[in-house]
């Protein structure tokens, strides 16, 4: 009877992250999504506990409940407190935190196997997945203490690039597949012991290797890629520990990170087997040559100027980009639209795949800030409107309307899908500065006949559109 309310409960809890991933797909049904998984989870860690009852001492409930409610409060005060901006670099260290706890798990296990497997005998198979998990799960916690270090800065966002690095990881790579076969197939004795903990070595090591070589502009991708690998690592430990829920959780975050990681490179014309190699982020070096060449002049503009300008116009297209995140700007920026659509101009924001520093980094900003989700569109549904605006208003991006992704094979930006702000009749850029985006690389189109600079905090000059808008 307990094994059918279990089975039950975990398929329940299944169902539940299926429909969680379904309503994240969408602004409109994320908050649906959301509570689904988070019911979902509530449910499969009550019946795990509620499966392991009679093996279950007093102080194991004690240890569990002081271990959940440490996480809970500190989650809770972290997600109140955290900022829009920030956001990414926290999905990247709870992907480290995933990847550890899969090490820990299969640390556990291969020390205790009494606890973990009947008979205390681990067979071959378990030993597979075991080892599987454990690799996958170092992987994933220092590729991501690599992209949070990157996200914050501690680390340069340009790609550390060295001579041979592809053949050294695929040497490492298949060096973990060896130690797997020689660790699942021998007594486990202290020579096995060896192999073992050389797998959790090389595993980190080949972490840091994979994702030092990406570029910054890149970097959305790598948060979506480690979202993959701590599925997998959670979906290979869920089968050392023989849980059906850890088994499903971790297939569904392994193969939706793995679909969103495709999605994205196509998006931004890169190979997938790249991203699983590392160092797909282009040259450094090619990107500093580029950025010390003569542009021209600038025309620079002050915010009575864009005031002017869109208040005349018929169609404006707003482009949002990691510097709105990081003034905080876009509720002046909504402010802004709704006067604009009170003075009959049509506004649409576009949406680069990549904009920001995680996947759908600009819609939950927007969606912060209460912008209506008809108005939002992708790359690939508004590009070809560009040519019909009359003002593309450009708010914190830069490499993702950089025209040399498609003119300089040296780029290392060349080759990604970019938003066609160049053919609207007018382009208006808010950036702090002249400085080059995050991929080392100045933006061309800073410097053409149509383009007008407005230089300044993002915020400030979009609360000061707001008053000329009021005023004319």
């Amino acid at each position: 009877m307990n094994t059918t309310i279990i089975g039950f409960a975990y398929l329940l809890s299944g169902v539940l992250f299926i429909l969680a991933l379904k309503g994240l797909s969408s602004p409109v049904s994320a908050r649906k999504g959301n509570t689904y998984g988070m019911l979902g989870m509530a449910i499969a860690v009550a019946t795990t506990l509620y499966g392991a009852g009679s093996g279950l001492e007093l102080s194991s409930y004690t240890n569990i409940i002081i271990a959940v409610a440490v996480g809970g409060i500190f989650g809770s005060i972290l997600a109140r407190k955290i900022s829009m901006t920030a956001l990414p670099q926290l999905v990247a260290a709870f992907h480290s935190l995933v990847g550890l706890a899969a090490v820990f798990v299969a640390i556990g296990a291969y020390k205790n196997p009494a606890a973990f497997f009947d008979g205390g005998i681990i067979t071959t198979g378990s030993m597979i997945e075991m080892s599987l998990g454990l690799a996958i799960g170092a992987i994933t916690f220092s590729g991501s203490v690599i992209a949070f270090a990157k996200l914050q800065g501690l680390v340069s966002g340009n790609p550390l690039v060295f001579k041979g690095q592809h053949l050294i990881n695929l040497v490492i790579f298949l060096s973990i597949l060896a130690l797997i076969y020689m660790t699942a197939l021998s007594p486990m004795d202290a020579a096995t012991e060896q192999y073992f903990w050389a797998i959790v070595g090389l595993s980190f090591f080949i972490g840091f290797l994979v994702v030092l070589p990406i570029g910054g502009a890149d970097m959305p991708v790598v948060v979506s890629m480690l979202n993959s690998y701590s599925g997998w690592a959670a979906c290979g430990i869920g089968f050392t520990l023989q849980n059906t829920a850890l088994i499903i959780t971790g297939a569904l975050v392994g193969s939706s990170g793995a679909i969103l990681s495709y999605i994205m490179c196509k998006g931004m014309n890169r190979s997938i087997v790249s991203v699983l190699l590392g160092g797909f982020g282009g040259d450094s070096d090619a990107a500093a040559a580029a950025a010390s060449q003569p542009k021209g002049n600038v025309k620079q503009g002050s915010a009575d100027d864009a005031s002017f300008i869109m208040g005349n116009a018929q169609k404006v297209i707003i482009v949002p980009g990691y510097g709105m995140a990081v003034s905080q700007a876009q509720h002046a920026l909504r402010e802004m639209c709704d006067i604009l659509k009170s003075k009959g101009v049509e506004v649409r924001y576009a949406i680069h795949p990549v904009a920001g520093r995680m996947p759908g980094h600009m819609n939950v900003l927007l969606a912060e800030a209460n912008v209506p989700y008809d108005e939002v569109f992708e790359l690939e549904e508004i590009n070809h409107e560009f040519a019909t605006a009359d003002v593309a208003f450009v708010i914190g991006a830069n490499d993702v309307t950089n025209p040399l992704a498609k003119t300089d094979p040296q780029s290392p930006i060349y080759g990604m899908p970019i938003l066609d702000v160049e053919k609207a009749a007018t382009t208006l850029f808010l950036k702090r500065s002249m400085a080059s985006g995050y991929a080392g690389v100045d933006n061309d189109l800073f410097f053409r006949d149509k383009t007008m600079m407005l230089l300044g905090d993002a915020k400030k000059t979009t609360e000061e559109i707001v008053q000329a808008l009021n005023l004319s």
